[in-house]
């Protein structure tokens, strides 16, 4: 069994890369970028079997569920079921010794639903992915402070749990994050009722269309943004939030997804795109020119020729990064899970390394555009990270 099975394989590229790498020091070059790549050997321990790697910024970290719903839109996927419906994880940068115990991974009927959806022949309890440890403590206070909100948007068929050590880093480095759900698009959503939503389109990825799922995408972004961002928000740690400072990021169809959104909501002013395919295509005229990033697996061109499409029609600030040695799920908390369940990691690139330097080099983007703090790390090739190279416009 492969580790793919984790993965949507209709919604991207899966590549098989090179030899196994050793784990060098991630640095981003000059010590105002610090906080943006701290090093491995220091912040970044080798994980308990069922534990996400710890976050590397100052800030304790806090974790609050949203259930949010759309009066104004119906389902796009399962219209007989109403409005739509989306859960979101809101991390964010907490006081330290307040809130109860970390916040579950997953429910266990969403860890069941993805077992069977993506390694059906594992034998493990599904407790065993629900019961992955975080850090992020539930209700938390939250640090008196403003700070920038980051949108994350996970894979096709992957629950938002798989972005959860994304979150919780960039929550510890100054950002408030809203970690959604896509229901119906993913292996399984628990509502607060106890109902967990299976997966209606997961084998109708092709004959739906990525653009139609990236667009749909949007639309749920946008109106997470205004239940946060909004006279009445949602969320009652929404003062927080500095709204005139709102980025993406995504996984896959989710980092398609993110730039989707920015061409259809100027409130979003910086985007990332790990490893996913630009079904929907960026607008000739770009992003308004709006910063973007491609950080994908390296060998993506020829096999998917929507990157230099994407790069060519860019037209602000951008940066394609390429990761050697990575596989589709090396950006996420996939190859963890994968490991819990038995599966072989086909991916040269430890787990480890590719968390460190997905959240290395994710911060520092957000870091630079968010926060307006020079990152040398985004800039060219480091001699500590010889697996990103970086090609500049």
């Amino acid at each position: 069994m492969n580790r793919s099975r984790f993965l949507a394989v209709t919604a991207s590229v899966v590549l098989t890369l090179g030899p196994a790498l050793t784990l060098p020091v991630v640095s981003a070059g000059s010590a105002s970028a610090a906080a943006s790549a701290t090093p491995v050997s220091e912040a970044s321990p080798v994980a308990a079997p069922a534990q996400l790697p710890r976050p590397t910024g100052p800030h304790a970290v806090g974790r609050s569920t949203l259930h949010l719903v759309d009066a104004d839109r119906p389902d796009p996927w399962v219209p007989s079921a109403g409005a739509r419906q989306l859960m979101v994880s809101m991390y964010y940068p907490a006081r330290p010794g307040t809130g109860g115990p970390t916040a579950p991974y997953m429910t266990t009927e969403e860890a069941r639903h993805l077992l069977e959806l993506r390694a059906p022949d594992a034998t493990i309890p599904p407790e065993a992915l629900s019961g992955v440890r975080t850090w992020a403590r539930t209700d938390a206070r939250p640090a008196p402070a403003r700070f920038p909100l980051v949108v994350l948007s996970p894979g096709f068929t992957l629950p938002r749990a798989t972005l959860s050590g994304l979150a919780e880093d960039l929550a510890s480095r100054g950002y408030v994050v809203a970690l959604v759900d896509h229901p119906y698009e993913n292996a399984g959503t628990t509502l607060p009722d106890g109902q967990t939503l299976p997966c209606a389109i997961c084998d109708e990825f092709t004959s739906i269309g990525g653009s139609t799922v990236a667009e749909s995408r949007a639309q749920d972004v946008s109106f997470v943004l205004d239940r946060l961002t909004g006279r009445h928000p949602a969320w009652r740690y929404a003062p927080v939030i500095d709204a005139k400072r709102i980025g993406m990021a995504g996984h896959s169809i989710g980092g398609n997804a993110a730039a989707t959104t920015m061409a259809a909501d100027a409130r979003v002013r910086a985007g990332v795109n790990m490893d996913g395919t630009f079904f929907a295509p960026v607008p000739d005229t770009g992003l308004d020119g709006r910063p973007f990033m491609m950080f994908g697996a390296k060998g993506r061109p020829p096999l998917d020729t929507t990157w230099d499409e994407t790069w060519a029609d860019l037209d602000g600030w951008k940066r394609w990064l390429s990761l050697t040695g990575a596989d589709h799920g090396s950006f996420t908390d996939v190859p963890l899970l994968a490991d819990l369940a038995g599966i072989p990691d086909t991916a040269p690139l430890p787990y480890l390394r590719g968390q460190a330097l997905t959240r290395a080099y994710v911060a520092a983007f957000f870091d630079l555009h968010l926060k307006g703090v020079a990152q040398p790390l985004l800039d060219g090739q480091s001699p500590a990270n010889p697996e990103v190279t970086v090609r500049l416009p």
